[in-house]
């Protein structure tokens, strides 16, 4: 008789969240009674070159906006900021989060949240902006080095004149192809894998081919995700609502 309490019981999930990042959606997991095996498909690795985010910062005082669209770009902007020596409170602007973990990191960091859209993808972020008179506005989004347009492009479209500066970037772990080996192989797949962004998906194919998910349920984070893995023809069995590991979670369960 299945336990309500643990719906996930007796399932194996592999999930490919950075190493160091996938503790909650993995404590998420197995609170639900799942085993949980850990395949972190990407690293996430510092900016090539600093300067331009440090020319950035040491002009913070002149930007009406800071945008994170993620924990990651409000790590390493702060720890720029730092290094830099720039106050906090020399930023007299706004702070936009992209969803409840960004903004988590940003309070933390020490930085007031004024805007968070309704969903968190970057079209929702840019129709939130669109109550706000961006003509002639300095935005600042330090992000990943490699990633979607849509958000500065529709910005400026507004009127903003925005700033987009390298703060980390993302590679693929050097052991995923053998790691890939020893968590596919035939008889011994996991029932299901989670996949939280683009560049999971893209890293994963790279290191286990698309084949490696035959009889296996794929979990998708929101529909940027899941268009990404249908470009490669796989399957999403569960999309998640809220684009959060407790929706990601929540999907997993109400797929079964």
């Amino acid at each position: 008789m299945a336990n309500p309490e643990r719906p996930l019981a007796g399932l194996t999930v592999a999930i490919t969240r950075p190493r160091g990042q996938s503790a909650g959606l993995a404590g998420l997991l197995e609170q639900a009674g799942a085993r949980v095996i850990e395949f972190p498909t990407i690293e996430i690795l510092p900016a090539r070159d600093y300067a331009p985010l440090d020319a950035a910062i040491k002009e913070l005082a002149d930007y009406d906006w800071l945008i994170f669209t993620s924990t990651n770009g409000v790590h390493f902007f702060v720890e720029r900021l730092e290094r830099c020596a720039v106050k906090r409170a020399d930023f007299h602007g706004r702070v936009c989060a992209i969803g409840p973990a960004t903004r988590r990191a940003v309070v933390a960091a020490g930085f007031k949240v004024d805007l968070v859209p309704e969903q968190y993808v970057a079209e929702s972020l840019v129709a939130a902006f669109r109550n706000y008179d961006l003509r002639g506005k300095r935005i600042l989004l330090p992000r990943a080095a490699v990633a979607r347009d849509l958000v500065p492009e529709e910005l400026r479209r507004l009127g903003a004149r925005v700033d987009v500066v390298e703060a980390y970037r993302t590679g693929a772990p050097p052991e995923a192809r053998e790691r890939a080996g020893e968590i596919f192989a035939a008889g011994r797949k996991p029932d299901w894998i989670t996949f939280t962004s683009s560049s999971t998906v893209n890293n994963f194919i790279a290191a286990a081919g698309r084949d490696a998910l035959v009889g296996v349920r794929v979990a998708s984070i929101g529909p940027v995700t899941s268009a990404t893995l249908r470009r490669y023809g796989i399957e999403v069995a569960a999309e998640a609502a809220t684009y959060t590991a407790e929706g990601l979670v929540e999907a997993i369960i109400g797929s079964r």
